[in-house]
């Protein structure tokens, strides 16, 4: 079908007529081991019960596959629905970016700021990046400490500071990045 994908389901074992073995080791969908017997009984017997023939290992130690007779697509739903609720437990840290040079003008740096307040109120992290452009490198020790001290400042103003983490991201040639969060509240 044109603009559709077509998924085809990837099995981890061979099941039913994917199984290739002319000989099987079975255990039925009561955990009896019945031993081994030839492919074809083993698909019969799962038909019977109306069930699915799974090969859950590669061989034993005669070299045969193991097979046991299951409902494949109850596993399958057991599995999505594991994952399901992993994936609601787990927690996804977004990281904002604030970019700022050091001849930003102080309209341009409250909108920063108040949208970084607004992040971090909002449990987000915020990596602030300084880009030094130009001469600006030459004095880019002094501004960029000057700068920072301005975002602390700006922070305990805003009465964050006592509770922000903040973690060196790192120094290139022409730019600083700091990571701001919030510290964990111990209730």
């Amino acid at each position: 079908m044109k603009g559709k994908e077509t998924r085809e389901v990837q099995h981890q074992f061979p099941i039913n007529e994917k199984i290739r073995a002319p000989r099987v080791q079975l255990i039925t969908h009561e955990g009896v081991n019945i031993g081994t017997v030839s492919r074809r009984e083993a698909l019969d017997l799962a038909q019977q019960v109306g069930l699915d023939l799974v090969q859950i290992a590669p061989e034993n130690k005669d070299g045969v596959p193991v097979v046991k007779i299951v409902n494949y697509g109850k596993i399958q739903y057991e599995k999505k629905k594991k994952q399901t609720e992993a994936k609601k437990s787990q927690s996804v840290i977004q990281v904002k970016e604030v970019k700022i040079r050091p001849s930003i003008a102080e309209n341009d740096y409250q909108t920063k700021m108040k949208q970084m307040v607004q992040f971090l109120r909002e449990g987000k992290r915020v990596k602030v990046t300084l880009f030094f452009k130009g001469r600006e490198i030459v004095n880019q020790e002094q501004r960029g400490a000057e700068l920072f001290e301005k975002i602390n400042r700006f922070l305990t103003d805003a009465g964050l500071f006592q509770d922000i983490v903040r973690e060196e991201e790192g120094r290139v040639e022409r730019s600083w990045s700091y990571i701001y969060y919030l510290k964990a509240r111990k209730n």
